[in-house]
């Protein structure tokens, strides 16, 4: 059965490590003990078209009826899980969802299960390798301190700067050592960068951003993300509950949907290297 989605809020934050509107048809507190829909907050993309695509494919035959709650912060779907508006959510990585924690109210919130990465890539609308950047580029990148350290990673990777390694995650571009084609490093708020990059020679883009702007379709991709031994365990954004929800048939149904096969597909087909889906054992699909 397909719901229609939710839009709750109006401000887009950047996503650190990625307000109430109205209410849903349904109502705006989860369901109790169990029964009835199963009220789930998500951002839009990808997320919200990956549970779109369960609830018009997979859903029904599998005795689940979804209530999509799309939201356009990042502040407010774990805050709606503790209040009890949401009976789980899907937008966020372990380390968003850990200092959230840390910072938020006292709340037990569970991550049950990875579902997929949005990768950072190097886009260019001017040139078509690493090889032909000149020397003074202008290179914009992520200004919040994860995403900035993954975009200097893409750049050191790609063999165009070195970073001090004791800087670790939390370098920012006064930790170059080494800049050897004098590359200027741009940070930029993360989602005006797809707008800003006919403006530089190249942009370190957050997948999200990249799928709303079609990057991938209409510039080059000069280079993805390295993905490191815990690339998964950093970067994957997974389903979260209440510690109290995570028996519940309906939360454990919905993550056993979301590793399904035509999931998978559905992901790798759509966002063609953006977006990485996450099987069931943890391990990146590509």
């Amino acid at each position: 059965m397909r719901t229609t989605p939710t839009l709750i809020g109006a401000a887009v934050v950047t996503l650190a490590l990625a307000a109430c509107g109205a209410p849903s048809e349904q109502g705006s507190q989860a369901s109790e003990d169990g029964q009835g829909p199963l009220r789930v907050g998500v951002a839009t993309v990808p997320h919200g078209d990956v549970l779109a695509f369960i609830d018009e494919n997979l859903a029904e035959e599998a005795g689940l009826e979804l209530d999509i709650v799309e939201i356009a912060d990042y502040n407010t779907p774990n805050a709606q899980l503790v209040d009890g508006a949401l009976d789980a959510n899907y937008f966020q990585h372990r380390e968003f969802l850990k200092e959230w924690v840390q910072n938020g109210p006292d709340a037990e919130l569970t991550y049950l299960t990875d579902v997929h990465i949005e990768r950072l890539g190097l886009y260019s609308e001017t040139f078509e390798s690493i090889d032909d950047l000149p020397e003074g580029a202008e290179i914009a990148v992520p200004n919040d301190p994860a995403n900035l350290n993954r975009a200097l990673n893409i750049l050191q990777t790609e063999g165009l700067i070195t970073v001090d390694p004791e800087a670790g995650g939390n370098a920012t571009e006064q930790d170059i050592t080494d800049n050897p084609q004098d590359l200027e490093i741009l940070p930029l708020e993360a989602a005006q960068i797809p707008r800003s990059i006919s403006d530089v020679e190249a942009a370190v883009v957050n997948g999200n951003y990249a799928i709303e702007a079609s990057l991938a379709e209409e510039t080059n991709v000069l280079a993805w993300e390295p993905e490191g031994e815990d690339y998964v365990e950093k970067y994957a954004n997974g389903l979260v509950t209440l510690e109290e929800n995570t028996d519940d048939e309906r939360v454990r149904l919905l993550a056993e949907l979301l590793h399904d096969e035509q999931v998978l597909e559905y992901i790798q087909q759509t966002w063609q290297g953006v977006v990485l889906a996450v099987d069931a054992e943890g391990d990146p699909v590509e």
